[in-house]
């Protein structure tokens, strides 16, 4: 197996801050450190070959902080904003805790608040075009919210990630219940092909109309189902292997890469070349599929973070090649920029904080058809974020 390895350069911080009475802006990019993704095999599943350091691009994405978008109901309160997405006609999705909030953010002891609903479309704009969530008949909402896609037909799916979460949803965009794939409680372990684990992120396959699912904080695999009908159709767990749930020593970054997943597993995406992306969080790493399960290769990021760990995403950039990678870190609360053909790490941008284009718990990133990047934050971060595409 490819060795870890740290490769680092440094970029001046780029920062510029205008304060006037209708304006507040923030400049993010190449803001510290850029390490490299480590311990990449070539094309050819097995063939070991260590990533270098990535040569300066002059077109590393680059992106500035909106500070005030979105555009809430002066009432509404946020809890653990735990999933984001972009549509076909670039709305904005968010899913949210409201269970999360306490008791004066939910209003009961002043004048604010009043918990959102927990399904948000915004406009580019910001403003709320929908709203909608939560319990209701002939289906099970999660106990704690987590992930949100839409799908190429329009359809919202919602997962959840508590305890008993063992089950996704699918609704159409007015929130009604159209399929049920897995049942609370129920989970048997990561071979279990009726029932997920804490399944984390979702992502619909065009073409074959199957939905893959990160599954997650209690499994350790990717699971494919048919999205029409829910059928079961295939899983694996790491480098491509049958998964099991033995219980694995801690993380640590100083001994060869484990052939299992840790909890969680949590995003997968779906290229347009068909090559899987799978963020293995507390692993520290990135892992690439083709469709059938089939290991191609892997990536190490800042693999010497501990914790929650560095990779809690995975999305591509919208450009025709998909040339670059976007990976939410919620340890190290930074987006890291990777080149997707040599999966090395160009750039990054963000610190620990809560003023505008800083994060507390960055939690997932979606995109937008104009290349601009959505982001959310659980703990108390409780937000959705815009940064908007300079170059």
């Amino acid at each position: 197996m490819p060795e870890s390895e740290s490769v680092r350069r440094r970029h001046p911080a780029e920062v510029a801050v205008a304060l006037g009475a209708a304006a507040v802006w923030l400049v993010l990019a190449g803001a510290g450190t850029a390490q490299a993704g480590t311990g990449a095999p070539s094309e050819a599943a097995g063939a070991p070959e260590t990533a270098g350091q990535a040569e300066p691009a002059a077109d590393i994405p680059r992106f500035r902080v909106d500070p005030f978008w979105p555009s809430l109901p002066d009432d509404w309160m946020l809890g653990q904003a735990a999933g984001v997405a972009v549509d076909a006609d670039d709305h904005i999705w968010l899913v949210h805790r409201p269970l999360t909030l306490d008791a004066r953010q939910r209003g009961e002891e002043g004048m604010c608040c009043t918990p959102a609903p927990p399904v948000i479309e915004f406009a580019q704009d910001g403003t709320v075009l929908r709203s909608w969530g939560g319990p209701g008949e002939g289906y099970d909402w999660p106990a704690g919210e987590h992930g949100i896609h839409i799908d190429h037909e329009g359809h919202v799916w919602i997962g959840g990630n508590a305890a008993d979460d063992a089950h996704i949803l699918k609704f159409t965009a007015d929130g009604e219940f159209l399929l049920q794939i897995g049942n609370p409680g129920q989970s048997r372990g990561s071979n279990d092909t009726e029932n997920l684990g804490r399944p984390a992120g979702i992502r619909v396959d065009p073409e074959a109309n199957e939905v893959y699912v990160a599954d997650g904080y209690g499994n350790r695999r990717v699971i494919v189902f048919d999205a029409g009908t829910g059928e079961y159709k295939r899983h694996w767990g790491a480098y491509g292997e049958r998964p099991d749930d033995t219980e694995l020593p801690p993380y640590d970054p100083e001994a060869e890469p484990i052939r299992h997943y840790r909890s969680p597993v949590h995003d997968v995406a779906i290229a347009a070349d068909g090559l899987i992306y799978v963020a293995d969080r507390t692993n520290d790493r990135l892992q690439v599929f083709q469709k059938d399960g089939t290991f191609v290769r892997e990536a190490f990021i800042r693999p010497e973070t501990l914790g929650s760990g560095s990779a809690s995403g995975v999305t591509l950039s919208v450009d025709p090649e998909q040339r670059w990678l976007f990976v939410p870190d919620g340890t190290n609360n930074v987006i890291w920029i990777l080149d997707r053909a040599s999966l090395t790490v160009v750039d990054h941008f963000g610190r620990l904080g809560k003023y505008a284009g800083e994060f507390y718990r960055l939690h997932n990133v979606a995109i937008d058809s104009q290349g601009n990047l959505y982001t959310t934050e659980v703990n108390v971060g409780q937000r959705i974020q815009k940064f908007d595409r300079l170059n």
